[in-house]
């Protein structure tokens, strides 16, 4: 039978490699692909990400390679992406503890979830949240992408994480326990060594437009990230959990079923093997 995919993107920019790597090796195993943003607005590559040679200065060596750009413009060119499904419209917002009928809210809230993963999340085989700076925007703090992936966990499919996603499973936890999904994993992750000191940008849907509309006129430039990735991921493991960075080897994939973690850029092409690993032969631990 043939599977079924999401593929969640950031609205404020995503890192080309990492959805094309995974992606590639889902198209060339026949799966039938979803693709999802947080309102159902196309997806914006970063534009450095389809700019051959692009020098990474916490790496010290270039990051794109024609491959890459090349087939990253063709996508985002293309009417693959223009449709996403939207998480606003499809997954319901938690209430405001001050609201009036908090209760009966909370009950609607939870009915909804149930009935998604029962009836619509069942027919899903993975989920991908793909990396890039745009995640710290609009996917790491998003509860409505917490709720998706929590339900994929429920059911115990498989969850791919790349780079700056990877916050999202820090941050997953059941609203009345408050603990993350992954407390006691083994996951990898954007480790404080290659974060950028200066540089991280964020790009909406008017940057490659020419409009220089939005957001920073379609790019701003805040500095360092906003988090590192490295020790929020160090905490939300906990004592019996570890953070694998993998600093010095070229790249980094872990799994520790059902999550499968990707460091960043380099490693997206093997994300998306070791994902088609895990659907078709069943792998639950690589790498640690």
């Amino acid at each position: 039978m043939t599977k079924n995919v999401i593929f969640v993107v950031s609205e404020w920019g995503y890192w080309g490699e990492e959805l094309i790597g995974p992606l590639e090796a889902c198209d060339a195993a026949g799966y039938n692909i979803t693709f999802v943003t947080p309102t159902g607005k196309k997806p914006t590559p970063l534009t450095v990400s389809m700019t051959p040679g692009y020098f990474d200065p916490p790496l010290g060596r270039s990051v794109t390679s024609d491959y890459y750009a090349q087939k990253t413009r063709e996508l985002y060119e293309s009417d693959r992406i223009d449709h996403p499904k939207s998480l606003a419209d499809w997954f319901p917002q938690r209430a405001y503890p001050s609201s009036p009928t908090y209760l009966r809210d909370m009950e609607a809230y939870y009915r909804r979830l149930d009935e998604i993963v029962a009836n619509e999340l069942s027919g899903y085989d993975a989920l991908v949240v793909v990396g890039g700076s745009g995640a710290l925007v609009d996917l790491a703090n998003n509860q409505r992408l917490h709720d998706l992936i929590l339900g994929f966990y429920q059911l115990n499919k498989v969850i791919a994480t790349e780079c700056y996603g990877v916050t999202c499973l820090a941050f997953a936890r059941d609203f009345r326990e408050k603990r993350s999904i992954i407390w006691g994993r083994h996951v990898t992750g954007h480790p404080i060594d290659y974060d950028y000191l200066d540089g991280t940008g964020f790009e909406g849907p008017h940057a490659i437009d020419g409009s220089n509309q939005g957001f920073g006129d379609g790019f701003i430039n805040f500095g360092p990230p906003f988090y590192p990735l490295e020790y929020i991921l160090r905490d939300a493991v906990g004592p019996e959990g570890q953070f694998i960075g993998r600093v010095g080897h070229t790249t980094s994939v872990i799994v520790d079923y059902p999550f499968i973690t990707s460091r960043s850029t380099a490693s997206s092409a093997e994300c998306g093997r070791i994902l088609i690993e895990v659907l078709e032969k069943g792998l639950t631990r690589y790498n640690w």
